[in-house]
């Protein structure tokens, strides 16, 4: 298989700058509309190491959704994609983007270290257990969360401060990139991309994850997400994986912006069964 081809999105893809500068120009003009906004709340010592909350009301208590970039944890910023949030704001649900430090400054293990720490902030911030989403190495980091046990971490909050989430397009399985150009910058070997790859971690009772993947992708998308539910289905965690139709790797992400997508849905009932729990 050739693992380059299947994992460079950005060829696979030649429209993705336009794209992209679409994505923040939507996203700049709903930070400019949106009912309530806490910007650039800081959750660790640097500067990337930062919470952007969008709310969809002044009152500031709806439940949460954490959500986490992708960009082969190398590029992007939050900013860069705040128009994700607006499903989830149509739903009467906040949305928090969460930065994180880039490769090669800083190794994976350490941004998995960090969105932890964005979601322990978030939620001693707002005061509720998260739902987590993430677009593809987003979708790994979201499925990292869903599958921490937080009083390893944080015995001031609950033990299931996230309870569930949804990837899209998610690398959950990280081996595959190790003899690709994507780890020219993340210089995993192979043994750490086994460790770190989120799929093959235990699970904790009681969460729950959806694997979405664009019908247009590649195989290995499409597999990983697949893969992604079946083994953590296998394990006992309710795990379901969905593809949406003709969407590529960056299209798949306009979703987000649908109120009315399965994605959203799944992703703001997650979110208020999250707040609600006791």
């Amino acid at each position: 298989m050739d693992h380059e081809r299947e994992y460079n999105n950005r060829a696979r893809v030649p429209a993705w700058s336009e794209i992209f500068e679409d994505w923040r120009q939507r996203s700049a003009q709903l930070r400019g509309t949106v009912a309530a906004a806490d910007l650039g709340v800081p959750y660790g010592p640097t500067e990337r190491q930062i919470l952007d909350i969008l709310w969809p009301d002044t009152g500031r208590d709806a439940p949460v959704v954490l959500y986490i970039h992708g960009g082969y944890w190398q590029y992007s910023h939050p900013r860069d994609v705040s128009f994700v949030a607006q499903g989830c704001l149509a739903n009467g649900v906040a949305v928090a983007l969460a930065g994180y430090d880039l490769a090669p400054d800083v190794p994976l293990a350490t941004i998995i270290r960090q969105v932890r720490g964005a979601a322990v902030t978030l939620h001693h911030r707002v005061r509720k257990r998260l739902a987590v989403a993430g677009h593809s190495a987003g979708g790994h980091l979201s499925a990292a969360l869903t599958a921490t046990a937080w009083h390893d971490l944080d015995t001031r909050g609950p033990d299931d401060l996230v309870t569930g989430g949804i990837g899209i397009s998610g690398v959950y399985d990280v081996a595959p990139l190790v003899h690709t150009s994507m780890n020219d910058k993340l210089r995993l070997t192979e043994d750490e991309a086994e460790r770190l790859s989120s799929i093959r971690w235990p699970v904790p009772a009681g969460r729950s994850f959806a694997a979405f993947a664009g019908g247009a992708e590649s195989d290995e998308f499409r597999r990983q997400a697949r893969d992604l539910a079946a083994h953590w289905s296998a394990a006992g965690v309710a795990a379901e994986a969905h593809e949406v139709a003709d969407a590529n790797h960056f299209t798949v992400v306009e979703q987000m912006a649908d109120p009315a997508s399965l994605m959203v849905q799944r992703l703001v009932a997650l979110a208020r069964d999250a707040a609600g729990r006791a």
